[in-house]
């Protein structure tokens, strides 16, 4: 089994894509030539269920990928793969420096305040003019949390974990 610190979440599926069983996916990866170098892949949904499976094809559309899995071969098969993690092992990528994170080292990282209470999962990571914003979810609720340095207070990749700074109206 690999350890979670040698792999790195590269996507998440959006939806299914076509009548082969495809799959759309939104990259959280900036490593240039990431997607197009993918052969084996493992899929981590929501649920906590995962999936060991092989890259058959990749073609960038826009912004995203559309990819070809093994073992995916209708939009049935695909579509109960909807919001999935697609994680790989981690290759060589440049040390940021500190205080500088790669999205896809953020995205699933357990959230928490200060005082220690859960607040929930990143999930994803809007990239916005002004600041990008952390969306970060409990069960059915959203949460979002601009990154911006006087909130995040600690970022612990080795531990899965956040730290931030609760301040009135956050949660609402």
């Amino acid at each position: 089994m690999v350890s979670p610190l040698e792999t790195v979440t590269v996507g998440r599926i959006e939806r299914s894509f076509g009548v082969k069983g495809e799959v759309r996916v939104r990259p959280l990866s900036d490593v240039p030539g990431r997607f197009e170098g993918l052969k084996s892949v493992s899929l981590l949904a929501r649920s906590g269920q995962t999936l060991e499976t092989s890259v058959t094809h990749v073609r960038r559309v826009g912004a995203g990928f559309i990819l070809g899995l093994a073992g995916l071969t209708t939009p049935e098969d695909a579509s109960l793969w909807r919001g999935s993690f697609i994680q790989t092992i981690r290759g060589s990528v440049p040390r940021l420096p500190d205080g500088q994170y790669y999205e896809c080292d953020l995205v699933g990282l357990a959230v928490s305040t200060e005082e220690g209470q859960p607040i929930g999962v990143l999930e994803e990571i809007w990239d916005l003019p002004g600041n990008p914003l952390f969306v970060v979810r409990q069960e059915a609720k959203e949460i979002l949390i601009p990154a911006a340095k006087e909130l995040v207070r600690a970022v612990d990749l080795a531990a899965r974990k956040m730290t931030v700074r609760w301040i009135d109206g956050l949660g609402e």
